[in-house]
């Protein structure tokens, strides 16, 4: 009995791939991450509340599809926020916790999800750190899991995590600045993040490229 070149290669492919979870890769997308949440945390790190934020109030801005993430700045000149009150030279009296992200309820259950992306600068003083993440969510948001990885001063980055296999998690990927509130007048002197989407190098110009010149 003969078999066919197409199906040994099906067969080969049932070998290669049996038992293994789907992957799934996303990267910076102005029509994706458009959501924000910010967690307050007092001088110690230690949680105290948290609350959906717009975008330009976490100071993460669009331009076309780069985005530049920077510390977090309160309008408040409230002791709670800043001493002896808000203006310029004040101190920020709270650690934010900026997350701006995707969130993908269902089709990603099971699967194995890369986050990668282009920094493009990252100027950000050690006052404050950029961090990209993964996080699976169970249903009633109650727990996650979750996986970060430090931004570089520049180059790529890329966050890989297996998710929870059941449809019913909230899958979120994006990114998270720590750190503490400045006046908005000081924020330029604390630097900035700025990222992009991922270009892949094509597999077959990349790997093949030289063999290909061979036989033309």
């Amino acid at each position: 009995m003969r078999i066919s070149v197409k199906a040994i290669i099906a067969l080969l492919a049932c070998v290669l791939f049996a038992g293994t979870a789907f992957a799934a890769t996303v990267t910076v997308d102005p029509a994706a991450i458009v959501n924000g949440y910010m967690n307050v945390h007092d001088l110690g790190d230690a949680f105290i509340w948290g609350s959906g934020w717009g975008l330009p109030a976490l100071t993460a801005v669009y331009s076309g599809s780069n985005l530049e993430l920077g510390p977090n700045s309160i309008d408040d000149p409230a002791p709670y926020w800043y001493l002896p009150s808000g203006g310029p030279g004040s101190v920020g009296q709270k650690i934010m916790h900026a997350n701006c992200y995707a969130q993908v309820d269902g089709p990603l259950a099971g699967q194995t999800l890369t986050f990668n992306g282009e920094v493009l600068s990252n100027t950000l003083t050690s006052s404050h750190v950029a961090m990209a993440f993964i996080k699976d969510f169970a249903p009633d948001f109650s727990s996650f899991v979750t996986t970060t990885v430090v931004l570089p001063a520049s180059g790529t980055f890329s966050v890989t995590q297996n998710l929870v296999n059941d449809p019913a998690r909230h899958v979120q990927y994006g990114f998270e600045v720590i750190g503490a509130c400045v006046w908005v007048t000081d924020r330029a002197s604390y630097g900035t993040a700025v990222v992009a989407p991922y270009i892949a190098v094509s597999t077959e110009e990349s790997t093949f490229g030289g063999v290909k010149a061979l036989f033309r």
